[in-house]
């Protein structure tokens, strides 16, 4: 059974009324300003522990309120269940319990399952809201994915953000829809088989509206620095209910909306001296207090550090997995060429991707010339499905100067082969929303801030690329799109007319046929690594092979770049023959197919590309 969640910051329902609490340890007058009753106003009470809280009798679901701090505001709830007019508003009750939820049966999915669907509320349907999405989840289904992973939805200041500049971080963003409208998601999502997850960001709050510091300073701490200023306090004085704040966060997600995990967002920047991380904590807290089915705790985070998916009782910090980068820039660099940043320490090669495929990650102790010194450890023991890989995300694709996508910048067969490297590698997959049928779309950086912030972003956005080789030129930097500018978010906005045109619809064609294979071929969505081999062929193919104990054997044959004979060696394996399962490069999956020569022949088969593609073989 799962244990009842009883809030202990915020407001929430109880019989005959409602009871706030919030901490303010440096404040010693707190009132609760009830916004619907004309402006009442009541003093709260104290408590050591540096809260202050009160029952309001008759007070229910829907009535807005903030608070006074020693006659200073008023002020937002920072752990606000709603923001009806925006972060910098009242604060609304919210009784989660009202809704009728249908997942009784609902039992998740499990990691070895697990097949991602990243996307943004706002840029996924025309409508750019949680119902927007609900829309959609049939054809998410059908496509072949299990779980739907949504960026950070929490409130941010405006009417459109990645998310990352989030404050409330209790509150849905007003302009996604009410919290009911996610949670009708979430259900929907539920009835279909599908999970959802939740992007959400720990490690820093937004630069307008974070009422956090408001409460008390303690939120931060001087003694650590990051890219966005002084550090979430986690490991100084007053850190306790800090800690404490962040993770009842993710159980009040977790809970109140029935969310299957949660990707944490660069969990390198969590700064944590203390002797039991954060990390651990949050993980360990979830698995206590969310114990019905699986709820995933995954990490963004480009250390890779195997500790971080180690259990804790061998020393790690328990969480199930960790989105793994190196798989991506070994990828671009090969195909696209990318060099700048941190792309100087990867070669392409592929021998190198053979080795980050077989190993989950490339560096593993190696120097780093991009952060000069040494990146990585030993990720020797862990399951293939701990490390979550990807040829596009947000990321990767956003921090972009131009926001192109993979498949804008290379030719359709080797988008075609990266695909089937991708969905055949035996790691986690996720997908980047639109790339399943090559949306002509970038995703661009936006933000909708007040003038004077929106500036600094806007230069920041332009400065931050001056160090690349194409926008040395103060002139080519001139071509980053602006984020304030309301186009840019509109250019963003996916256009679902084209996944049922050509040449989109044959890609999706493709995507549909290689997860289905992925979920119909034992070998092929085996979990573990067991009778794995990955060889690097020259400099431009890779076969991936999946050897069972009863003898059948599964071969993808990748031609990355260009065109050449890719071998296969089977062995003695008697009166049986190889048969094909899967061709990028057939009518079904391109406009303009070019079958590769396939000779099946015998033990030995080879596949002569004369472009870029990807083969599937069976061994009966």
């Amino acid at each position: 059974m799962i244990p009842r969640f009883r809030p202990s910051f915020g407001a929430w329902i109880e019989e005959g009324g409602a009871r706030f609490r919030v901490w303010a340890p440096d404040r010693t007058r707190v009132e609760l300003i009830l916004e619907d009753r004309a402006g009442e106003v009541r003093a709260l009470d104290g408590a050591e522990d540096g809260t202050f809280s009160g029952f309001v009798p008759g007070a229910r679901a829907g009535e807005r309120y903030r608070y006074r701090l020693d006659g200073e505001g008023p002020f937002p709830d920072p752990a606000s269940r709603f923001q009806p007019d925006g972060v910098h508003g009242p604060s609304e009750i919210v009784d989660p319990r009202r809704f009728l939820w249908s997942d009784e049966g609902w039992r998740g999915v499990a990691m070895e399952e697990l097949i991602l669907y990243e996307l943004h509320v706002g840029t996924f349907s025309p409508a750019g809201t949680f119902a927007g999405v609900r829309e959609r989840l049939p054809y998410l289904r059908d496509l072949g994915v299990t779980a739907i992973e949504l960026m950070p939805v929490a409130a941010f200041p405006g009417r459109w953000n990645w998310g990352y500049d989030g404050v409330a971080l209790f509150a849905p963003a007003a302009c996604s829809g009410r919290p009911d409208e996610l949670r009708e998601l979430v259900d929907s999502a539920h009835r279909l088989g599908l999970a959802v997850l939740l992007d959400v960001v720990y490690n820093h709050f937004g630069p307008d509206g974070a009422y956090q510091g408001a409460f008390s300073p303690g939120y931060f701490t001087e003694q650590h620095r990051t890219p966005w200023g002084a550090a979430i306090n986690l490991d100084g004085p007053l850190s306790g209910m800090v800690r404490e704040f962040l993770v009842e966060n993710a159980l009040a997600w977790l809970h109140e909306y029935h969310l299957d995990g949660l990707r944490l967002d660069a969990t390198h920047v969590l700064i944590d001296d203390s002797p039991r991380h954060f990390l651990a904590e949050l993980t360990s807290r979830v698995r206590e207090g969310v114990c019905d089915r699986p709820r995933l705790i995954i990490a963004e985070d480009r250390r890779n550090l195997a500790l971080l998916v180690r259990p804790e009782a061998e020393g790690g910090w328990g969480l199930d997995a960790v989105w793994a980068d190196d798989f991506h820039h070994q990828v671009r660099r090969a195909l696209a060429g990318d060099s700048d940043g941190y792309y100087q320490d990867f070669t392409g090669t592929t021998a190198d991707l053979a080795t980050t495929i077989r190993q989950g990650w490339f560096f593993t102790g190696q120097r780093s010339a991009y952060l000069g010194g040494p990146r990585g450890t030993d990720p020797v023991g862990l399951p293939p499905r701990r490390f979550v890989f990807f040829v596009q995300n947000h990321d990767q694709v956003g921090n972009r100067a131009l926001g192109e996508r993979l498949h804008h910048q290379i030719d359709p067969a080797a988008y075609r082969a990266a695909t089937a490297l991708l969905l055949c590698a035996p790691e986690t997959p996720l997908l980047f929303a639109g790339q399943e049928w090559a949306a002509r779309s970038p995703f661009l950086y936006f933000t909708d801030h007040q003038p004077t912030l929106g500036r600094l972003v806007s230069e920041g956005r332009r400065r931050e690329f001056r160090s690349f080789t194409a926008f040395m030129d103060p002139k080519a930097r001139e071509r980053i799109p602006d984020p304030q500018d309301p186009g840019t978010f509109a250019r963003s906005r996916l256009d679902w007319h084209e996944a049922g045109r050509e040449p989109h619809a044959s890609i999706l064609r493709l995507y549909r046929a290689l997860l289905a294979l992925r979920r119909d071929e034992p070998l092929l969505g085996a979990a573990d690594w067991e009778g794995l081999e990955v060889e690097a062929q020259g400099d431009a193919a890779l076969v991936l092979r999946r050897s069972g104990s009863d003898g059948r054997t599964l071969a993808v044959l990748l031609q990355l770049r260009g065109s050449g004979l890719v071998r296969l060696t089977a062995g003695s394996r008697g009166s049986s023959c190889w048969s094909l399962l899967f061709c990028s490069e057939a009518e079904a999956f391109c406009a303009d197919p070019a079958l590769p020569d396939v000779d099946m022949s015998g033990a030995e088969a080879a596949v002569g590309f004369s472009r870029p593609g990807a083969v599937i073989l069976k061994w009966m």
